[in-house]
């Protein structure tokens, strides 16, 4: 049995696969998730994905399941508590990004995850884009609507969160479908 045709970036990391085979690209409404995707991707920025998907776990625990609430209260012992913990990213900046995006979820949405997805979503209509590229040239950084995305979570008093940050969390959610054409997990190919 031959394996499937993948996204070049891929690679042949076990980690890699299953995420790109079972999570990039793939819709995601759930709240929670998408907070902690926002977490992440700050956490990625400058880095690479990889590096944040194998300390995602330590991530997790590190941030209380990422939840928000309890995230929004973390204190400057909490600060000083991730900024010794090996799992993460000890980046200071954000760390504190991490716990400010938790208040302005809590100050905007009030906890509501629903209401949070939903707004997320809404940059692209609630459905999907299916782009149909054919190399990983063809891809872009940024999109108009990851740019009105970053703008309106900025307003919300949201950080770390520019307009590449947001298309790279509107492709790992599914709000755009950005495996090439060629590869099994294309909305054509499934």
């Amino acid at each position: 049995m031959s394996e499937p045709i993948r996204c070049p970036w891929s690679t042949n990391d076990p980690l890699y696969l299953q995420y790109h085979d079972r999570e990039w690209g793939i819709p995601n409404r759930d709240g929670r998730q998408l907070f902690e995707k926002i977490i992440l991707e700050g956490a990625q920025a400058g880095l690479s994905w990889i590096l944040i998907l194998r300390r995602r776990e330590s991530y997790r625990a590190a941030f209380d399941g990422f939840d928000p609430a309890k995230i929004a209260a973390y204190d400057d012992a909490d600060i000083e508590r991730l900024a010794s913990d090996v799992g993460i990213i000890r980046n200071r900046a954000k760390i504190k990004s991490a716990i400010n995006n938790a208040r302005a979820f809590i100050e905007h949405f009030g906890g509501d995850e629903d209401a949070f997805a939903d707004f997320l979503w809404s940059f692209v209509d609630g459905e999907p884009v299916i782009n149909h590229r054919e190399r990983l040239e063809d891809m872009t950084a940024t999109t108009e609507s990851s740019i009105e995305m970053s703008k309106s979570l900025k307003k919300l008093g949201f950080s770390f969160i520019g307009p590449t940050t947001c298309y790279a969390l509107m492709q790992a959610t599914g709000m755009v479908d950005d495996h090439l054409v060629t590869c099994f997990r294309h909305t054509l190919n499934r």
